[in-house]
């Protein structure tokens, strides 16, 4: 018998209106909204549903696109589908932790408010990141060792794409490098800062300190860390992790390949967009993955339940 994988997007794959059918058709979806609302003290329906330029920036996009991705959740779960096993990328983690019941939805909402705000206060002048196609990643992870200043890896997203952050100026010198070492294509993305960069330190202390309040529960579903790439056994853990992640690798195709490992053979992608569906397509074709989107996309799960 398969495992199933609950996976939760990170940001960038946010979008206004996203989650709106679901707010408007079921209450249980509706009421996650509001909660996302009252714990972090903003309008977060009209972030998500009205036109605004608020929703790109990160001390609004978080917040959003956790609401979306809970909301969703809870509507798959009402359908009686269970995971055995969550992962979310970056912001998408606190998804996971919530599909566990590891943190109570009012909690995620609390405590992922004030991870947008101290990630956008945090973002220096001449902050960069840059994906990086086509090389494998020790190559890559020698190329930022040996460049000049403050580069490192962000993300290990899947086969082949690869992303990079730090000071613009060493990030720009390592893709040169990179694109020299055989490197098809280094793309330089449109965000706010180098996240998962140790220039990012500070604020995850500052998250640090906000997690220190917030009440862990028992893992009821296992869920595996951005950090480690490993499952989070010890509840006690979990704090330092989060905190950890601000600033750390986020290493999803390692994320995916240990729970490959463990038998899992259908993977839901619970939010907005397809992002984490397409890098399954290049880490393993060999097993089932939906996306949870659209309200009509629910119909998706009838042959899982």
């Amino acid at each position: 018998m398969g495992k199933t994988a609950f996976m939760f997007p990170g940001q960038g794959a946010q979008y206004v209106g996203m989650g709106k059918d679901f707010y408007d058709a079921l209450p249980v979806c509706r009421e996650m909204f509001e909660l996302a609302g009252k714990a972090s003290g903003l309008d977060v329906t009209a972030l998500c549903f009205e036109e605004n330029d608020r929703i790109n920036i990160t001390e609004y996009t978080q917040i959003a696109m956790l609401a979306a991705e809970v909301a969703i959740l809870k509507a798959v779960e009402e359908k009686g589908i269970r995971a055995d096993v969550t992962a979310g990328l970056s912001l998408g983690e606190y998804g996971a932790l919530t599909a566990g019941g590891v943190m109570s939805p009012a909690d995620v909402f609390k405590v992922v408010r004030q991870r947008g705000i101290y990630m956008q206060e945090a973002v220096p002048t001449g902050g960069a990141m840059t994906a990086v196609m086509g090389l494998d990643a020790e190559k890559i992870e020698a190329v930022c060792e040996e460049t000049e200043g403050i580069v490192s890896v962000a993300n290990y997203n899947c086969p082949g794409q690869i992303v990079i952050t730090g000071e613009a100026d060493a990030v720009n010198r390592a893709a040169e490098k990179l694109t020299a070492a055989g490197a098809k294509r280094c793309v330089p993305l449109k965000v706010s800062g180098p996240f998962h960069s140790q220039m990012l330190t500070g604020a995850g202390e500052k998250l640090g300190r906000v997690l220190a309040d917030v009440e862990i529960g028992e893992i009821r579903i296992p869920y595996i860390a951005n950090v480690t790439a490993d499952y989070v056994t010890d509840r006690g853990q979990v704090k330092d992790l989060l905190t950890r992640q601000v600033s750390s690798s986020v290493r999803w195709q390692q994320t995916i390949e240990r729970m490959l490992a463990d038998g899992v053979d259908t993977f839901i992608e619970i939010g907005p967009g397809k992002t984490l569906s397409g890098f399954m397509r290049k880490i393993s074709r060999e097993v089932k993955t939906l996306n949870i989107e659209k309200l009509e996309d629910l119909d998706k799960l009838a042959e899982l339940a």
